[in-house]
């Protein structure tokens, strides 16, 4: 039997091989999974002898993130916001740049027991939506997506946190699902921007999640085009809608919106927008 210590090594040494950014974290991830046990509880542990099955299940979840599919799909889990969240081949994996509009929300919403009224387009495994019903506790949400796998996802996430009395899921289109009488606080979205010639150059992680969720086949912005153009139809009067981007930028603000801000990293990397509605004269 290989003691804990000496597996990690050669392990995480396999990953670095395969051009893995985060070789040994993934390395002890995978170990950690396959053992049922947490990082920490890992650590303790380093000169132990790895049982063969735990043994056996761990190598086979190395060959995987070696041929570089995602450690979240592998582990059927991902972080967001200090909690857990299923994620499957369905969704696009949480990011932390997509925590960047959670921080929006609440600065712009800073009174967390309102009834906040709010959608999530392209929810995904629903990780934007259920937070925020989380962050308050008496929002009433509706998160949209697509993809009928991907909204099932959601669905399990929502069910886990205790949301799912707040939080109606539904297959749809962005905005096309709702008439102009139907009214949000906030709308806000992470749609997908990476434009058509850029595909190639991504890391092959992300050859692994959905193409749809990631790409609008042309230049980016079409998916930003239509929220923003469409948006202002759907926000109560001191609405807000906040938006993701990357390096594609940000379209040109129709005459119905006014941006309030710019969001960026901690490197200065554009990451997304707020907007309100433009008021009449």
């Amino acid at each position: 039997m290989k003691d804990t210590g000496t597996w990690l090594r050669h392990a995480a040494a396999v990953l670095d091989k395969a051009g893995c950014d985060t070789p040994r974290l993934d390395a002890e991830c995978l170990l950690a999974h396959a053992w049922g046990m947490n990082r920490s509880q890992l650590f303790s542990r380093m000169k132990d002898p790895i049982p063969e099955d735990v043994l056996e299940k761990s190598n086979a979840l190395i060959s995987l993130r070696a041929k570089r599919e995602p450690l979240a799909h592998i582990t059927g889990r991902r972080e967001f916001w200090s909690r857990n969240f299923e994620v499957s081949p369905a969704t696009l994996i949480p990011r932390p740049e997509t925590e960047h509009l959670i921080e929006a929300a609440l600065r712009h919403f800073p009174d967390q027991d309102i009834q906040l009224s709010f959608c999530d387009l392209g929810t995904g495994s629903g990780c934007i939506a259920i937070t925020l019903a989380l962050e308050y506790p008496h929002a009433l949400g509706i998160g949209c997506d697509i993809d009928y796998h991907a909204l099932q996802c959601a669905k399990r996430n929502a069910k886990r946190h205790n949301v799912s009395k707040r939080l109606r899921l539904i297959q749809a289109d962005m905005l096309s699902a709702f008439s102009s009488s139907k009214h949000f606080d906030l709308i806000i979205a992470n749609p997908p921007y990476v434009a058509a010639d850029e595909m190639s150059a991504l890391e092959p992680e992300l050859g692994y999640e959905p193409r749809h969720a990631l790409t609008d086949g042309m230049d980016g912005m079409s998916y930003l085009r239509k929220i923003l153009q469409s948006g202002d139809m759907f926000l109560r009067e001191n609405g807000r809608i906040i938006v993701e981007t990357g390096i594609c930028g940000l379209p040109e603000t129709p005459s119905g919106l006014i941006r309030l801000e710019t969001l960026h990293d901690l490197s200065g990397q554009l990451r997304g927008a707020v907007y309100r509605r433009a008021l009449p004269d």
